[in-house]
């Protein structure tokens, strides 16, 4: 049913604000409030009452018959539920969007995984996995880390869903929570990053074996955000 991710919407307080902030992340000269990367959109919207992630849009083949099977399946689509705090939007593929032409070494290409933290990770199994029809590629417990994490994968993506093991399990509902993008050059983009004046971390050796990572600590609109590259 699901081929990709198409977007994910961003609302923000101040619109304007957002989207030079996100230009200084992505380092383009322009655009916005829709910023494509190779594999999908981070659409910036004006906040009303909520803020932060507040929709996954998955991109389907044939759309009247995708939203007849998740509604077969029992899969809320386009508001938030009990289950996920966030809205589940379902859109027609299109031809893929081109990315902006490349402006130096060190830009963000393209998202690596979504996280979308989880109280209740067999629900979340029957969610993004049953219902949806995410293809899951990892169930993994780590006491040293203290999470259960579950990766399903998403055209060349990972939709990752983290449960706390130390909160235990409970009706809360899932939420977007955060978002690792790509880089062509890891170094470059640290960088550039601080040279614009935004607070990252050091690199350091990624989870996943073969990668480097650095966290950006302010300028993402509160969304706690990571790039990784080889």
């Amino acid at each position: 049913m699901i081929r990709a991710l198409d977007h994910l919407a961003l609302a923000v307080p101040d619109l304007d604000a957002a989207i030079a902030g996100h230009r200084l992340m992505f380092g383009r000269a322009g655009g916005g409030p829709d910023f494509v990367t190779a594999n999908m959109t981070l659409r910036l919207e004006q906040a009303g009452a909520e803020r932060g992630l507040r929709r996954i849009a998955f991109a389907v083949g044939d759309h009247d018959k995708a939203v007849r099977l998740a509604v077969n399946r029992g899969l809320a689509l386009d508001e938030p539920t009990p289950a996920h705090d966030f809205a589940i939007a379902l859109v027609e593929a299109g031809a893929a969007p081109s990315a902006p032409a490349g402006g130096g070494p060190g830009l963000l290409t393209a998202l690596d995984h979504v996280v979308i933290q989880s109280a209740a990770p067999e629900r979340a199994l029957a969610l993004y996995g049953a219902r949806a029809g995410l293809d899951l590629r990892l169930d993994r417990t780590e006491p040293r880390w203290g999470t259960r994490l579950l990766f399903f994968r998403c055209g060349d993506l990972v939709v990752e869903v983290m449960h706390n093991l130390a909160a235990g399990i409970s009706d809360a509902p899932d939420r977007l929570w955060g978002l690792s993008w790509r880089s062509d050059d890891l170094d470059a983009a640290r960088a550039r990053l601080a040279a614009s004046g935004i607070d990252v971390s050091a690199i350091r050796p990624g989870r996943k074996p073969g990668t480097r990572v650095f966290t950006l600590r302010d300028g993402t609109c509160g969304v706690p955000t990571l790039v990784v590259g080889a």
